[in-house]
């Protein structure tokens, strides 16, 4: 192990599943491979000014300690056989000149679409989506602040809604962002939590990238939950934090926090800008980092006294990102395309296994399971990318996954694993997952590829180019296999053991019900966001997603209080759309507040609660695992009887109907099935937001089920909180 002392401007690390790269005024050092660690030594005045010191441990320093284009690590890491998806190679130069080649703008998510050569890369990478078309409020040597630069960064790269609370240390974003050219609107969350939900929820569903701004110390400290969300979710998003004068760095001064050091090991990407001129090449560069490969969280740290500080902006600087460039996935060749095929050719029983990275490939995707025959189900974070309503959908799998999903999965022998991670909601027991399957993983971070289950053919790839040359594969086989009798064989399962849907007596409101009804009188085609807990897995078992980016919800870190901030961004970023918010009395308590953004941004966020009175998924887990002993999980008010005991209204605690009246948005609540109908049409129907505060009793749970660390063959498929005889009850026969 070598060590590397490397001189930089506000020097920092930064560690994902898929990059690992420190970024200083010498450039990027980025390790060989994503599977290399960098460790952190020793930080000698880590807002030190710009010559600051920073040692680090790498395994593969030979990529590093250049920096520049020309460094040999980066020639080695070109040349080595052992990436077979090698990132990017040189056309000869019989073609022409680089510029010559070049082609228009084209998305960063798109760069893994096409074979670039390095030139090429950078070159689209410097570029901006408005570059030709963009003029500019000041003349070109005109002087203008910080800020104004900053927001004229934003414009050039088409954003036209940014989620931001103002402070101290950003306030001169705030007032540049009301002289915006291009009338950039801030939706004025509550929370710095709400709005970087709800900049998460922008993402989620537009594929866009979303932006929040908050201020120094816990302005910028209330962003850590969505970005770290926002990293095991693969949203694409950049943070943008007002940090205090440089002179001040590092003094303890009032709301002073070091937020890159902070966020270092959730965020993609990180930088403290400290030059003016740097600006326009590090929002460029953050954008690019969010939204290209597997997208993620960038955040920019921006002193107030650079935002103040006076420049003329050069808008054309190139990025420095020729290491993370060089790791970029080409398509797939056709030698890993044949092999693929071969294994299905010599399938019996294969299934699609696919995740969050399909969203972006729906189309290639619902085309290779039709053309294939092949049945699919869907994590978690992919649902919509196939068509829950067509027939080869097996729905989710998983914990609480169907159980006619989770038996294809158990009985395949060709498990086709299409942009997952193989996360422990899915698999369980790993050796008892697939474990009759042959494997093909295709992912655009090699890091996922064999992390938690090996495959036998790997492909590093994004999935959309994959998919197609499949797809044209697959159109030229004349004798593709016939694969009816295992589709008849799962389609039987489908029979057996569908959803539950428990029939309540007296007048009782089931949350699986409510939900469906819910489908019903939206016709399917509502943004559904949710909270985290029994009423997110109800929502994703009984409202059917036929497209994508139509389910938002918090998969990788299960943050409660994610579905209302969400639900904002998607109707700011879709307005065309109804979008409902299912939540929990326990997750929607936590962003309550942004109740009033709805009303003050005239957003038509619906709020379809599910209220039980209690942390319904632990107690599921308190019934089935510690005899039903409540530790804390009792949310109603302890100072009179429960609700569900009394059936009294007056005993219900919160009174969310009464708050939300507070911050005007209409409200009421149901507690009867045969009126829930016409609520819910009266939420629909009405202008505006709306809250309904639906009565459900907290006895109900989450079926089927796959304990934590179980296998299949341990699914739990009846019982409740009702029936203590039954909590234990496994299936039988499979």
């Amino acid at each position: 192990m070598t060590t590397t002392l490397i001189h930089c401007a506000a020097a920092t690390t930064n560690t994902t599943n898929s990059t690992k790269m420190m970024t200083g005024s010498k450039g990027l050092l980025a390790s060989k491979d994503s599977r290399t660690r960098i460790k952190v030594v020793k930080v000698a005045s880590y807002y030190g000014g710009r010559k600051g010191a920073f040692r680090c441990n790498a395994k593969n320093p030979s990529d590093g300690g250049k920096g520049g284009k020309n460094g040999a690590g980066e020639k080695k890491l070109r040349g080595a056989k052992a990436l077979q998806n090698k990132a990017v190679s040189e056309p000869p130069s019989s073609q022409g000149r680089q510029s010559d080649l070049t082609p228009a703008f084209i998305s960063p998510s798109q760069f893994t679409e096409m074979q670039l050569s390095t030139s090429q890369m950078k070159n689209l990478a410097s570029q901006r989506p408005t570059d030709q078309t963009f003029v500019s409020q000041f003349a070109a040597d005109e002087p203008r602040k910080g800020a104004d630069i900053l927001v004229e960064a934003l414009e050039r790269e088409g954003v036209d809604c940014v989620f931001a609370y103002p402070g101290g240390a950003s306030m001169e974003i705030h007032q540049a962002l009301t002289r915006s050219t291009t009338g950039i609107r801030n939706v004025l969350c509550r929370h710095e939590q709400g709005e970087v939900f709800a900049a998460e929820g922008y993402g989620k569903a537009t594929g866009k990238i979303g932006v929040c701004i908050a201020t120094s110390g816990p302005g910028a400290t209330n962003l850590v939950t969505g970005l770290a969300d926002a990293l095991l979710d693969s949203v694409p998003m950049v943070a943008i934090t007002g940090q205090v004068p440089r002179a001040m760095i590092g003094t303890d001064a009032f709301q002073e926090t070091p937020i890159v050091e902070i966020t270092r090991q959730i965020t993609k990407h990180n930088y403290l800008v400290m030059n003016v001129e740097e600006i326009p090449r590090i929002i460029r560069e953050a954008f690019f980092l969010a939204a290209s490969g597997r997208p993620g969280p960038v955040l920019v740290d921006i002193p107030k006294d650079v935002q103040q500080q006076m420049s003329v902006p050069y808008w054309s600087p190139k990025v420095s990102l020729n290491g993370y460039l060089s790791r970029l996935p080409i398509p797939p060749s056709s030698p890993q395309i044949d092999q693929v095929m071969e294994m299905i050719k010599n399938a019996k029983k294969p299934v699609i296994y696919s995740g969050g990275g399909c969203l972006d490939a729906s189309d290639e995707l619902t085309q290779f399971a039709k053309q294939a025959g092949i049945p699919i189900c869907s994590t978690l974070m992919g649902l919509g990318a196939f068509p829950e309503s067509d027939d080869l959908s097996l729905r989710m799998l998983g914990m609480h996954g169907a159980v006619y999903a989770n038996y294809a999965i158990d009985n395949a022998d060709l498990m086709l694993a299409f942009g997952v991670r193989f996360d422990d909601r899915v698999t369980g027991k790993l050796d008892a997952f697939a474990s009759r399957a042959s494997i093909v993983h295709v992912d655009i971070d090699p890091a996922e590829i064999g992390k938690n289950k090996k495959p036998h053919c790997s492909i590093f790839s994004n999935i959309k180019p994959a998919l197609r040359l499949l797809n044209e594969k697959m159109s030229r086989e004349t004798n593709l296999p016939d694969f009816s009798a295992w589709r008849n064989e799962c389609n039987e399962q489908k029979k057996l053991h569908p959803f539950p849907m428990p029939n309540l007596q007296n007048d009782e409101i089931s949350p699986q019900a409510a939900i469906q009804l819910l489908y019903e009188v939206t016709n399917g085609e509502a943004v559904i966001s949710t909270g985290v807990g029994q009423h997110q897995m109800w929502a994703a078992q009984h409202y059917l997603f036929d497209e994508p980016r139509n389910w938002l919800s918090s998969g990788g870190l299960g943050s409660m209080g994610f579905g209302l901030p969400a639900a904002i961004g998607a109707a700011a970023a879709r307005p065309d759309k109804v979008v409902v918010d299912i939540d929990g009395d326990g997750s929607f308590v936590m962003n309550i507040q942004e109740l009033a953004t709805l009303h003050a941004e005239q957003l038509p966020v619906k709020c379809f609660i599910l209220n039980n009175q209690y942390l319904g998924m632990v107690v599921q887990w308190e019934d089935r695992f510690y005899k039903s002993n409540r530790g804390h999980t009792y949310l109603g008010s302890p100072d009179h009887e429960e609700y569900h005991e009394t059936k009294d209204e007056s005993m219900i605690f919160p009174d969310f109907v009464t708050i939300a009246k507070g911050f005007r948005v209409p409200a009421e609540r149901v507690t009867k099935m045969s009126e829930l109908k016409g609520a819910i049409e009266r939420m629909v129907n009405t202008p505006g937001p709306y809250l309904l505060d639906i009565m459900v009793p907290h006895q109900e749970h989450v079926l089927p089920m796959v304990p934590g660390g179980g296998s299949f063959k341990d699914t739990i498929t009846s019982g409740d909180g009702r029936t203590a005889s039954d909590l234990g009850k496994k299936m039988d026969g499979l």
